[in-house]
């Protein structure tokens, strides 16, 4: 290393070294593999006064579906909109040409609701968080 560089502490960095860090990896990653066709996919729940109760966040590459985050607000679980937003998800992703779902949830949160749609378990971190696991799930579309 030279003294030329300096390596800082970035307090937010989703405003700008971010960006710069992730475009970097994917122009790296197109040079090995090609456009990844990266799209976002993102599906609401609003309830009947427009307030979001819950919704599913995610996005499509290298033909998969990555799911980022599902939720339903509590008094609406069990009524089926997890499974919608999934199919919905699903869906959309089998359109833009993914082949497969990559998603991770917490031991506490709802493992046995995605085992219910056909996900698999496929990895395992023990102690994430604390007295938890981080179970990684995918499924074949």
């Amino acid at each position: 290393m030279t003294e030329d560089y300096k390596i800082s502490y970035d307090e937010n960095p989703a405003d700008g070294n971010w960006g710069i860090i992730g475009r970097g990896v994917s122009a790296f990653n197109d040079q090995q593999v090609g456009d990844e066709n990266f799209e976002r996919l993102c599906f609401v729940l609003k309830g009947p006064n427009e307030e979001v109760v819950g919704g599913l966040a995610g996005s499509t590459f290298y033909e998969w579906l990555v799911i980022d985050l599902l939720w339903i607000k509590e008094e609406l679980r069990g009524h089926g909109y997890g499974k919608r937003l999934m199919e919905l998800a699903e869906k959309e992703a089998k359109e833009r040409g993914a082949k497969n779902v990559l998603l991770d949830t917490l031991s506490f949160q709802a493992p046995d609701f995605y085992k219910k749609l056909g996900y698999r378990v496929f990895g395992e971190l023990q102690d994430f968080p604390p007295g938890h696991q981080r179970l990684y799930f995918t499924k074949q579309l």
